[in-house]
């Protein structure tokens, strides 16, 4: 029988099999596979508010609890890694659009599967789950002002308002309210906690599902692309190798305990792809492949490196004390 532990743990394994079928079957067949792209808005819907919904949104004063941890996990996401991002950015081309794709997915923390991957690399999950509320806060608020910060007047040239701001709102903020109220709901009513659990079935089967169309949407249109495609994996790499060295230094500067180390290297290393997918897909159609692409392999480089940091965090990066 299939659990949700089981199928959580074993998640990185389903989204592999699934980015292979999904290439493969947009090379097939790519006019099909290219009709796909209009499930993709529906798709990240879902997919955004199974994650939100197990965000503790309304435990957000509880998230506030373990101060220090909460400043070395500011410190690491928003301090060290938007210097690291900067420094790196320089060893690519002078392109607006790869770079938006870059910054728009270093820049933001993630907030769901690093819950899992903490625990499975034997850090502390629940400092990193009750942190939630505040860094999907936090990102969405100074996300901007890192782009206007890195890229100035070109970010205002590539991002049209308009459809920015409704896939924002479509794919984000309402799946968002709509994640809040059921756990309000959850507080005065039973069925709202039943909602609340099969909504956490949800992030690992639509997550696939929405790699499977995207990347089967898409990877017919990139051959124009690739040239620049493979000059973001280096940059990808090396952040992941990068941050975890830096975020176990800030982990000893703040005394945090090992479990909470361990759950900072893997906030400060692991991106939140899926979450800003909808703004880069809100982009003008000559753009949004790239940009969006540019995402995802940022997605299929972290799920590789997550297998390395479950075994190399707890037993080289940071053990256990004695």
């Amino acid at each position: 029988m299939i659990t949700r532990e089981k199928l959580e743990n074993n998640q990185v394994w389903l989204y592999v099999i699934v980015l292979v079928i999904a290439a493969g079957f947009g090379l097939i067949v790519p006019d099909f596979a290219g009709q796909l792209d209009v499930m993709i808005s529906a798709v990240i819907a879902i997919l955004m508010y199974s994650m939100f919904s197990q965000i503790p949104f309304t435990s957000l004063k509880k998230s506030f609890a373990n101060r220090r941890f909460i400043l070395a996990l500011l410190t690491v996401n928003y301090i060290a890694v938007p210097i690291v991002v900067w420094i790196l950015s320089k060893l690519l081309p002078e392109y607006p659009p790869l770079l938006l794709g870059v910054y728009l997915v270093l820049l933001t923390p993630c907030i769901d599967y690093v819950i899992v991957f903490t625990a499975l690399g034997r850090g502390n999950e629940k400092v990193i789950l009750m942190s939630t509320p505040i860094l999907f806060i936090t990102q969405m608020l100074l996300l901007p002002l890192y782009l206007w910060l890195f890229m100035g007047d070109e970010a205002e040239g590539i991002v049209e308002p308009g459809p920015f701001l409704e896939a924002f709102f479509g794919l984000i903020v309402i799946p968002l309210g709509i994640a809040i109220a059921i756990q309000l709901f959850a507080r005065k009513a039973p069925v709202g906690n039943k909602i609340l659990d099969l909504s956490a079935w949800l992030p690992v089967p639509f997550m696939a599902l929405t790699l499977f169309v995207v990347v089967a949407s898409q990877i017919g249109k990139l051959s124009t692309y690739n040239h620049l495609i493979i000059k973001v994996i280096p940059i990808y790499i090396a952040f992941m190798i990068i941050m975890p060295i830096i975020s176990r230094f800030i982990a000893k500067w703040f005394n945090l305990d090992t479990g909470s180390g361990r759950a900072l290297i893997f906030s400060g290393s692991t991106r939140n792809s899926l979450v800003v997918l909808p703004l880069a897909l809100a982009l003008s159609d000559d753009l949004s492949t790239l940009v969006a692409a540019v995402i995802v392999t940022q997605t299929i480089v972290e799920l590789a490196g997550e297998l390395i940091y479950i075994r190399l965090v707890p037993n080289l990066l940071l053990r256990q004390k004695k």
